[in-house]
């Protein structure tokens, strides 16, 4: 364990590395002003080295896998009763015994996105910049309900083995037409919200429910269809906030 920790430490180094490099850089070469609080700021890469460490090596030993078993069990067939069923392409298409999964990547996405450290941060500062408008917890609620319904949407394409694609084009269509209706404060701030949510907490369980479905469905392919997921869960917060932006608009007006 040691090892392998020591080893995701010696990585962290080299992934932050040329962030400080660029940041002492400009400050010390471009600016050509001392540092301030030199100490406080090495100190701070310090605990950035060692949090990513652990919790790298947290996701390699436990999300992942725990993803991965969570897929299994609730895709097997004596789980969701399908015993009795020899044939894969009956088997893959009775997508409604599957409904255990889609709750799950409803909860899991919509637990991970309140949990999102960046996305709370992007609240705040939405908060303070607007003066109080825009709601910290309406936001974050907003975002977790498009990921909750993104992933879950998500997890019945590659149950039904239905083209990535068609749920891409409609959803930017869907996005495209509220543009064009949604009130301009939160626009911005509504396409900003789709990328925060592809973060630390986020993605790797995202990804680790994805692969883990995909190898357990019958007549799935894990590198076709356990990918897609992480898509569904930064298109869907768009729409939710900007229906979030036009449902406080019209309970304003009323």
């Amino acid at each position: 364990m040691l090892k392998e920790l020591f080893q995701t430490f010696v990585s962290t180094i080299n992934d932050v590395l040329p962030i400080a490099l660029i940041l002492f850089g400009f400050q010390l070469l471009i600016l050509r002003r001392k540092i301030p609080n030199l100490f406080q700021i090495i100190t701070g890469f310090i605990y950035v080295l060692l949090g990513l460490t652990f919790f790298l090596y947290g996701l390699e030993k436990a999300l992942f896998p725990l993803g991965k078993v969570m897929a299994q069990q609730l895709t097997a067939p004596d789980f969701i009763g399908l015993t009795n069923l020899d044939n894969q392409a009956i088997y893959s298409n009775v997508w409604w015994s599957y409904k255990w999964v889609y709750i799950f990547s409803f909860a899991i996405g919509f637990a991970t996105t309140i949990a999102e450290p960046s996305l709370l941060a992007v609240a705040i500062k939405a908060n303070q910049v607007s003066g109080g408008a825009i709601g910290i917890w309406g936001l974050r609620i907003s975002v977790a309900l498009g990921v909750a319904i993104g992933i879950s949407l998500g997890s019945f394409r590659i149950v039904s083995g239905t083209p990535l694609y068609w749920y891409i084009v409609v959803g930017y269509i869907a996005v495209i037409l509220q543009t064009l209706i949604a009130p301009k404060v939160i626009i911005a701030l509504a396409y900003d919200s789709g990328g925060v949510t592809t973060s630390t907490v986020t993605v790797p369980i995202v990804a680790a429910l994805g692969i883990g479905l995909a190898s357990t469905v019958p007549g799935r392919n894990p590198v076709i269809d356990g990918f897609g997921l992480i898509a569904f869960a930064s298109l869907f917060p768009i729409i939710t906030v900007m229906a979030y932006a036009q449902l406080s608009q019209w309970l304003v007006k009323d």
